[in-house]
């Protein structure tokens, strides 16, 4: 980009705080991580509109919205080529399930097998615009995979916090294999997040890229764009996520809200004003479930979080949701809703949507599945309601990150042994 092309780009967005309104210079973001004046989290918005935003036919995956992400100048991406994830159509398991119309965008195809990726290239594309030398993460695991691969290739050194004993090996190795510094702290993620923001608070060259990190939520907004983009232009009726500390959920929602405004109108040559964005419903699991607790109270305005929280699905074992306000404005104002399904539910999701369709999901991947299931068979309002519409489920990781999930409870002698030879194995099989 030119110089005068950045600083027209520059006056086309501003940090606000999402409760009061308090507006910020963009670029002070990371001497403090939340509000001045009321303490909540900040957002990124666009100003002006979107009516003359081009999408790039250079750039590829996220990066083709280069216009649309506050990154001044595309020098500082660093890309390991995330998105353009596929959105495949399920039509065994909707068959099966009795849904007309059902799609699974399969996030576990990004570069470190989760939806972080998208994310964490803006994230750290940011950091290394504004000079940072180091980062630094809480985690249940997927984050750190992600920001220690990033931080490899921005050569950047990068810190990572994870809840001890809480985390799938498979995730750890990814974050060791990077080079990131691993430390494990006695406690729950919660905690560990508390930890990692005291310290970035007080530390001017390192950066925290947890998801209350408004960048990272503008690189996660864009499965929205791919998703409309490959159902040819047009708004799915519902879309289903896991939530943990409901990142995802708030871009999405945002990625839809600026889809409407304009943002894809150049790709397609129209305006989609007049579509409706798609419902938004928010799946956790029943040990950690304070969003989910908060929609069947009717909150808006407060959860009461999880102390303890529990579930073998670690992606999504966090108490206490820090984009919760976010997260429930998606829910509401889109018409959604928040459901709790049990470990149960989740692994018979996985093991359903992998015989299936032959995608392998982790198991926070599988809640939406799992909720599917679960109001099928109940033959509830939502099920009724949806059942005809076009409904997209975003499993955020792949099943190769947990393999363990899966294999627990299988021991290799049950795995049938045969002799060698060909006449055994036609035996056995007839």
């Amino acid at each position: 980009m030119s110089l005068t092309s950045e600083v027209q780009k520059r006056k086309q967005f501003l940090l606000r705080c999402y409760f009061c309104k308090t507006e910020y210079e963009i670029d002070e973001y990371g001497k403090f991580y939340h509000c001045q004046k009321c303490g909540n989290l900040l957002e990124i918005v666009r100003l002006g509109g979107f009516r003359d935003v081009a999408i790039s036919k250079e750039m590829q995956g996220i990066w083709k919205y280069f216009e649309l992400i506050p990154l001044w100048n595309s020098a500082n991406i660093v890309s390991l080529s995330e998105g353009g994830t596929p959105l495949v159509r399920c039509r065994n398991l909707g068959r099966q399930l009795g849904l007309e119309s059902l799609y699974v965008k399969f996030e576990g195809l990004n570069p470190t097998g989760s939806f972080k990726d998208r994310g964490m290239t803006v994230g750290i594309s940011k950091a290394k615009e504004l000079g940072y030398k180091a980062s630094m993460c809480a985690s249940t695991g997927n984050t750190s995979a992600s920001l220690a691969a990033y931080a490899a290739s921005a050569q950047m050194r990068c810190i990572v916090l994870v809840p001890k004993g809480k985390i799938a090996m498979g995730k750890m190795a990814q974050a060791i294999a990077f080079g990131a510094e691993i430390f494990q702290v006695d406690g729950n993620f919660d905690d560990a997040l508390r930890i990692a923001s005291e310290i970035c608070e007080k530390d001017d060259k390192t950066l925290l890229l947890n998801s209350l990190n408004p960048f990272r939520i503008e690189g996660q907004k864009t499965v929205s764009f791919e998703i409309i983009e490959q159902l040819g232009g047009v708004m799915p009726d519902c879309v289903i996520l896991p939530v943990g500390n409901a990142g995802n959920i708030t871009a999405a929602w945002k990625g839809f809200l600026e889809v409407k405004q304009g943002a894809l109108n150049s790709l397609f040559g129209t305006n989609l004003a007049h579509k409706t964005p798609p419902r938004m419903i928010g799946v956790q699991a029943g040990g950690a479930a304070p969003i989910a607790k908060a929609f069947k109270n009717g909150m808006r305005d407060s959860i009461e979080p999880v102390l303890s929280p529990h579930t073998q699905a670690s992606a999504i074992n966090i108490g206490s949701t820090v984009s919760w306000m976010k997260s429930l404005s998606a829910i509401y104002d889109s018409g959604g809703a928040a459901d709790a399904v049990s470990d149960e539910e989740i692994f018979s999701g996985q093991r359903l949507l992998a015989s299936t369709e032959g995608l392998f999901v982790e198991p926070a991947s599988a809640t939406p599945i799992a909720f599917l299931v679960k109001i099928a068979k109940e033959k509830s309002k939502e099920y009724t309601r949806i059942r005809d519409q076009t409904v997209v489920c975003i499993c955020t990781g792949n099943g190769l990150k947990d393999p363990n999930s899966v294999l627990k409870n299988v021991r290799p002698d049950q795995i049938q042994t045969i002799p060698v030879d060909s006449i055994s194995l036609e035996k056995v099989l007839a």
